[in-house]
């Protein structure tokens, strides 16, 4: 079932028509969420994105967007895919009202709420072989809206049928100062020693919620120092370690970028602080 402004409708049902602006100009914003037996990981985190993200847009946010409105609104979807006790994927899509061209005609909104089961209640590390490239077709412009979750992820497709053709896992993107910015679903970690690296979200990285938690993680625990600082091309094959975060996967341990292959040892430490900093939200 999907929620669309708080109705249910079948899946295959049509309730949106060819005048939806997320569909003709990409006017909508998504958060993509982990829900564990009616928990919300890291709730208050995404809806304060997603607030900011609408303002940004100049969305118009409803006076009954509020975190519990929309918790429940998650939960009705949850529950009516019979997946309440299971460990979900929901994604929230908002998007402007119909009419308009490029200038709309109205700035309110809707949403749509779908979910769907994952396998795992926790964020587990996957070990199997995960290889990546660099996508150097299109580049990331670094500034704000890069930095947003919105529909307009063009690159991010492209870049997916390009590492499915090559055999590749996954591609990391590079900003228009050639500098690595993220991979195609998730951000990018490097590590080097104890020294671990993050992109800084001017180089146009999406300010991704994993990022926040292990931003955090990392700034209270003595052993490694963070930085959030660009990453060449050339780091990449000096790293001892490189991993991609996301809100569904958590973790996601690369394991060979051209002829470097690579450890897991700081990603197994700290899939399960982050597994603990999800249980504490």
């Amino acid at each position: 079932m999907i929620n669309f402004n708080g109705d249910l409708h079948s899946k295959d049902s049509f309730f949106l028509n060819h005048n939806n602006r997320g569909l003709r100009y990409g006017d909508a914003l998504f958060e993509t969420i982990r829900v564990v037996n009616g928990k919300l990981f890291f709730w208050e985190d995404h809806y304060l994105r997603l607030m900011a993200s609408m303002r940004i847009l100049r969305m118009e946010i409803p006076m009954s967007f509020t975190m519990e409105f929309l918790e429940e609104q998650i939960m009705e979807s949850v529950t009516e895919n019979t997946l309440k006790e299971s460990p979900a994927r929901v994604r929230v899509t908002v998007f402007r009202n119909d009419g308009g061209f490029y200038l709309p005609n109205t700035n309110d909104v809707s949403y749509i709420i779908e979910a769907s089961a994952l396998e795992s209640p926790f964020f587990v590390l996957n070990a199997e072989a995960y290889e990546v490239e660099l996508f150097k077709d299109f580049y990331v412009n670094p500034d704000m809206l890069s930095t947003l979750k919105t529909n307009n992820k063009l690159i991010n497709v492209v870049g997916s049928v390009f590492a499915k053709e090559n055999g590749y896992q996954n591609c990391l993107l590079v900003n228009n100062n050639k500098m690595v910015v993220e991979a195609l679903n998730g951000n990018l970690f490097l590590v080097k020693g104890n020294h671990i690296k993050t992109p800084p979200l001017k180089d146009g990285c999406l300010n991704g919620i994993i990022r926040k938690k292990l931003i955090g993680i990392l700034e209270n625990l003595d052993h490694y120092v963070l930085e959030e600082a660009p990453i060449s091309p050339f780091e990449l094959q000096k790293a001892d370690e490189l991993f991609i975060t996301n809100a569904v996967v958590g973790i996601q341990p690369i394991s060979k970028y051209r002829k470097k292959e690579y450890a897991t040892t700081v990603a197994l430490d700290l899939i399960g602080k982050l597994n603990a900093a999800a249980r504490l939200t």
